[in-house]
């Protein structure tokens, strides 16, 4: 699918279609001497801080965007190495063996643009959601559809699973955030954003509250799960939310913008930690890495930058992608940086 951006955003407006953060495992693949053994590396101790990254390799397959990745948190069995999920414009899923660089399988099922995936902390289940306005839970094993969850009214930006498993949250165009049961999808409430769209939502690690990001007024809720309360509204940003993490231990969010920039904050008090300024262009992820040292971006300038959130100074700025960078994502081990593209590729990345 070829569009000018100005088009797209207007496919976007009128709920056809969303953008969100992914990854992407192909057909075709071009090593280079750092790749080797990538699968093995995903297997040991955590990292030392980033200093920079080498490319690993770049994964070339879907035929339209890649919007989403998602890494599982553990090794499937029957597979050879770690399995990463990729979503497209192109209304598929893909789950990639990432050791023999092959597609396990494709799954198929949206009739739009697939926006956002999700694995379950036990890495069973997957989930996906997108311009179909419905999300679709997967047998991780098998991959065979398990459950249709259907209520939102137009295209879902963004899915989280509590770390229990035992609830997804969902974000949507429709200016409401859905909490669904994961076992049943059931949903069992629907909360309003602040009459403005809803970004992308993320879940705390210590499951207790969540935060969405709103897109026309550029504020961040955070919510109570347990009850659906919103506990605080952060405000700061001049443009779209368009991605949030929490830090590990759950004491700071990170919230990437339309505005260029990257801001901090503690959850707790609502206080802005710091700001971190570097793309010259919209931010449309960020991702901590697992043992919270590093911290990293994905823009509309093609590049990703690497970020050390304690002193909220620029470690490194990454290029290789030729089009604007939608999303980012981390490997377990901290040691591996993924990173998808409007080129329609994945790229890896090697700490340093």
């Amino acid at each position: 699918m070829s569009m000018n951006m100005n088009n797209y955003i207007l496919k976007i407006l009128t709920g056809s279609s969303v953008i969100v953060l992914a990854f992407v495992r192909v057909w075709g693949w071009e090593p280079s001497p750092a790749t080797s053994g990538i699968s093995s590396r995903l297997k040991q101790s955590p990292s030392t801080p980033w200093k920079t990254a080498s490319l690993g390799f770049t994964l070339s397959g879907h035929s339209d965007s890649v919007w989403g990745i998602a890494v599982s948190p553990h090794q499937l069995e029957g597979s050879k190495g770690r399995v990463i999920a990729s979503v497209s414009g192109d209304k598929t899923i893909k789950l990639w063996d990432l050791e023999t660089k092959e597609a396990i399988r494709t799954l198929k099922g949206h009739s739009d643009s697939v926006n956002t995936v999700a694995f379950s902390p036990d890495g069973k289940t997957l989930a996906s959601a997108g311009g179909d306005k419905v999300i679709r839970i997967w047998d991780v094993k098998t991959g065979k559809q398990i459950r249709v969850m259907k209520g939102h009214s137009a295209s879902i930006g963004s899915i989280a699973f509590s770390p229990d498993g035992n609830f997804i949250v969902s974000s949507s165009w429709d200016q409401t955030i859905s909490l669904w049961n994961s076992d049943t999808g059931t949903r069992i409430r629907t909360l309003r954003g602040d009459c403005d769209v809803v970004n992308v939502v993320a879940v705390s690690p210590d499951g207790k509250t969540f935060a969405t990001g709103n897109h026309f007024e550029g504020t961040i809720n955070l919510w109570d799960l347990a009850t659906g309360k919103k506990i605080n509204s952060l405000r700061g940003h001049l443009d779209a939310v368009s991605s949030l993490a929490f830090s590990p231990d759950g004491k700071t969010l990170a919230s990437g913008s339309w505005d260029k920039t990257i801001k901090l904050w503690n959850p707790d008090t609502g206080a802005r930690l710091r700001v971190l300024s570097g793309h010259s262009h919209r931010i449309w992820s960020i991702a901590f890495s697992p043992d919270g040292k590093t911290l990293a971006s994905g823009s509309w300038d093609k590049t990703i930058r690497l970020w050390n959130p304690q002193t909220g100074k620029r470690i490194s700025t990454l290029r290789g992608h030729t089009q604007r960078v939608w999303s980012v994502a981390f490997s377990p081990d901290s040691k591996t940086l993924f990173s998808s593209s409007f080129d329609k590729t994945i790229k890896i990345w090697q700490t340093l």
